[in-house]
């Protein structure tokens, strides 16, 4: 049971309920997700089965899409809708150009603060759990990328954008700051992650779904190889031979790699009857490449 579902997640549900779900529908104790939604939040929630759980480091590390409607006029603690409200401004005076113009600075490399209310850890202590005490500590601004930002529809005083965003962007974050901005105050009123890396809210599974294809024993449709996450990566063919040095973690010299060598330091391995076999990371010094995870027993 190794690969990987992609759910779209109910709202009002963590993503650890989600993954605690999967766990008792499959029997499995290796269960993670890649990339955590507010309970709130809804859409594509990659969830890791078996030896897939190796890779969620690259589903996180994937750029995600999200359809995001924003309530100007009105601030919360939190950034969204379950807050407790800390402005209210007028937003009647803004506009479609006003609007347009404000999401600019919001484009490419910015530099964002994250809310208090994440799981964000300071002093070795989750951010929310301080805010609840109501605590407030100073967060460091950190570089996210915003690779597309585009408004969709503005019916006051809401506003929905789509935004595709690199790993550590918070959408709450971006709401906060908008109507920081706009000079009104804003906060997130719903949030619908509808791409995450490889995977489409289009194909995603609900949990109702699955559940019933776990019960009917047809749930393989729904499961996604463990390798279709690194497409990324090059591919390297490794002979029969070699395989047990690779199985071992032995540095290898591989046909073909040579090529892959200077532009990339991570490839899939396969047999040469297709298996998946590996990710190999490749060692300049000496010229080898090394099994960095092994996926074959």
């Amino acid at each position: 049971m190794d690969g990987i579902f992609n759910i779209d997640k109910p709202s009002a549900m963590t993503s650890y309920g989600v993954v605690a779900v999967v766990k008792r529908l499959s029997g499995d104790r290796r269960v993670g997700h890649a990339g955590t939604l507010d309970p709130a939040a809804t859409g594509v929630l990659p969830v890791c089965l078996g030896q897939a759980t190796r890779v969620v480091e690259y589903l996180a590390s994937a750029s995600k899409t999200y359809r995001a409607d924003i309530e100007l006029g009105v601030a919360t603690d939190t950034y969204d809708a379950s807050g407790q409200v800390t402005f209210r401004g007028d937003p009647s005076s803004i506009d479609l150009d006003a609007l347009r113009s404000s999401l600019v600075p919001f484009r490419g490399a910015i530099r964002q603060t994250p809310p208090m209310f994440s799981a964000l850890k300071q002093g070795g202590q989750p951010l929310y759990k301080l805010a609840r005490a109501g605590v407030t500590v100073e967060r460091r601004s950190r570089a996210v990328t915003v690779h597309r930002l585009e408004l969709i529809t503005w019916q006051p005083p809401v506003v929905t954008l789509e935004v595709e965003c690199s790993k550590g962007t918070y959408i709450r974050s971006l709401a906060h700051d908008l109507g920081q901005a706009l000079g009104c105050g804003a906060h997130l009123k719903s949030l619908v992650r509808t791409r995450c890396g490889i995977f489409d809210i289009n194909d995603a599974v609900s949990l109702l779904k699955l559940e019933e294809a776990f019960r009917l024993g047809d749930w393989q449709r729904y499961l996604y190889p463990v390798d279709s996450v690194l497409r990324d990566l090059p591919a390297l063919v490794i002979t029969d031979a070699a395989i047990p040095d690779l199985k071992n973690g032995k540095m290898m010299s591989i046909a073909g790699g040579e090529g892959l060598s200077g532009t990339q330091k991570c490839a899939r391995a396969y047999s040469q009857d297709g298996r998946f076999l590996g990710i190999l990371s490749y060692a300049p010094d000496s010229g080898l490449w090394h099994p960095e995870k092994v996926f074959i027993s």
